[in-house]
């Protein structure tokens, strides 16, 4: 039996969301917008969405998320990333019910994510230095916010004084960014 093809209509919806959920996924915004897997990091995400689209309309038999998650597993890999935070397993399950429902003809999900506010990606920088980040650099941990801690090893990014460009205070969605004492008086 071969799977179900998605109408015109629904591929083209697909490929939104597809899209829509990877620029909400912050692990990915961070490592990209720092350049984690090196300076071409940005054009291979942009590839992303085009391989998850092709997976799901190109597969002879049945998908199965374990594929999709160990597709993004790889990729993020590939920007030196190690995510072991549960977004990969999240985003997995997203995009997998987000193609149930294109199949069916309900595009509600993607309809809902392009009326939702997208989040912005705190952008790291070394302190005191405009220097290249190594691409052997990698992240251990992730905060809730979407930060990520690089390992430590030798080749990787270390500073005792990280500077992180916070969005302005009192956001519109009512949050207010209170900077930590350690960094008091060291702000520009």
């Amino acid at each position: 039996m071969e799977p179900p093809q998605l109408s015109n209509e629904a591929s083209v919806k697909l490929q939104e969301g597809i899209n829509l959920i990877l620029s909400r996924w912050s692990s990915l915004q961070v490592a990209v917008e720092n350049e984690f897997g090196g300076r071409y990091s940005r054009e291979r995400s942009q590839q992303l969405p085009v391989n998850i689209f092709t997976w799901f309309t190109q597969s002879k038999g049945p998908i199965y998320i374990e594929e999709l998650e160990d597709m993004l597993d790889d990729f993020m890999l590939s920007l030196n990333i190690e995510i072991d935070d549960g977004s990969i397993e999240e985003i997995s399950e997203k995009l997998m019910i987000m193609h149930e429902e294109c199949l069916e003809g309900d595009f509600s999900s993607v309809e809902k994510l392009k009326d939702a506010p997208s989040v912005s990606v705190q952008h790291i920088r070394q302190d005191g230095s405009d220097d290249e980040y190594s691409t052997g650099s990698s992240v251990e941990e992730h905060t809730e916010t979407g930060v990520c801690s690089p390992k430590s090893q030798p080749n990787c990014i270390q500073s005792d004084h990280m500077i992180v460009d916070e969005p302005l205070a009192g956001a519109e969605d009512g949050w207010t960014v209170v900077p930590s004492r350690w960094n008091k008086g060291k702000r520009n």
